[in-house]
């Protein structure tokens, strides 16, 4: 296990690292005020290669494996995390499962102009009564001739309103509760999906999300994604494979938290000294020093084990708690550090810590992953 960046990584994390400086982070608050990431910085992203971080040289992507992907999520992690959840969520759940479940004739047809940013990935799991119980999932899929009807609503689908191409999941048999769940692949233009109105969230403005709905809506069978009735196995794959990428980003996160704590403690006085000088201030600091050497050990470690192909359910889902929760108690004590500076909107410690509180709920909330690791820790005793 060898935890030292390739040569190329480190060359493509340094770049990585500018650009958020230089040509993101100064639209940060713009992105805030608008709920809207610049269309000049989405198109800049698309030139540095930023949306096709997990898909093959072969169809126009950088081809990274996990550990690579998780050093520039790292850097991608330090500014406004709508743009954040934007590039992640497309590099990840919305184009992982073509990559690794996709037949060529799929890979060919989306993951190009995924890879270009042309067209933005999206994850449809979620229901009204399919959260954390997703498999009591009510979307169905009828096969007609050579297309599958689709019925039902799936909600809060990050990047809906802007997505092109969504990997759905949709019952094909209820006789067979888990086992008749199929994973397809929806093109924004198929007759019958309808985006519904965008949801107006507590953070992550400009990461849009909305209701998808379909109302008879055609699928060709040619877009099944892997095999028929698989569907439920695919979303685990997808999701945990996922799951070390969404760590990184907390971690960037956390950095920043860190850097701009930092940066105050030492300029702040308060008794004639630099606030850092007072006990309970530096202790704060150490505390947030510390889960973030924890972290960015973990995350490496789980991001190495996928690239060795190995099984990492518990590790995987440890790791999104792990970091879920580290993300919140840092970005508190950020808030703490900084006293009333830190509760204004016009400095960015309280956006970092509405944007945080999500991450103990989207893609498996923190309960969840305490049950899947359990879960995994019965197998492994019994």
């Amino acid at each position: 296990m060898d935890f030292n960046l390739d040569k190329d990584i480190l060359i493509l994390k340094k770049t990585v690292q500018k650009f958020i400086e230089n040509e993101v982070e100064p639209y940060a608050m713009l992105i805030e005020e608008d709920n809207k990431v610049p269309t000049n910085v989405i198109e800049k992203s698309k030139e540095l290669g930023l949306f096709g971080l997990s898909i093959p040289v072969k169809y126009g992507g950088l081809g990274l494996n996990m550990v690579g992907k998780c050093a520039l999520f790292e850097e991608i992690g330090k500014t406004h995390n709508g743009y954040t959840t934007l590039i992640g969520v497309h590099n990840g759940i919305g184009t992982v499962g073509i990559v690794e479940l996709g037949n060529e004739h799929q890979k060919k047809k989306y993951l190009p102009d995924m890879a270009t940013g042309e067209k933005i990935g999206a994850f449809a799991l979620t229901e009204p009564s399919a959260g954390s119980h997703a498999t009591n999932l009510h979307t169905t899929a009828i096969k007609k001739g050579d297309k599958y009807i689709l019925n039902g609503n799936k909600h809060y689908i990050t990047n809906a309103p802007i997505a092109d191409v969504f990997t759905v999941m949709a019952v094909t048999d209820p006789s067979k509760g888990v086992k008749g769940i199929t994973s397809f692949i929806v093109e924004k233009d198929f007759p019958g999906l309808i985006i519904g109105k965008e949801e107006k969230k507590m953070g992550l403005r400009g990461a849009p999300s909305a209701e998808v709905i379909f109302e008879d809506c055609e699928v060709p069978e040619e877009n099944v994604l892997g095999l028929e009735s698989e569907g439920y196995i695919n979303a685990l794959r997808i999701l945990t494979n996922g799951r070390a990428g969404l760590a990184a980003r907390n971690l960037g996160s956390c950095r920043k938290l860190l850097d701009m704590s930092m940066a105050y403690v030492q300029e702040r006085e308060q008794f004639n000294v630099p606030i850092i000088e007072h006990q309970a201030v530096s202790h704060m600091i150490a505390d947030m020093a510390l889960e973030i050497e924890a972290l960015c050990s973990f995350m490496y470690r789980v991001a190495w084990m996928v690239d060795q192909k190995q099984k990492v359910i518990k590790e995987a889902a440890m790791l999104k708690l792990f970091g879920s929760e580290v993300y919140n108690r840092i970005a508190d004590k950020a808030v703490q550090v900084h006293g009333g500076l830190g509760y204004v909107q016009d400095y960015p410690i309280e956006r970092f810590y509405r944007d945080a509180r999500i991450t103990r709920i989207y893609e498996g909330t923190s309960e969840i992953q305490k049950n899947i690791i359990s879960s995994q820790l019965k197998k492994e005793y019994s």
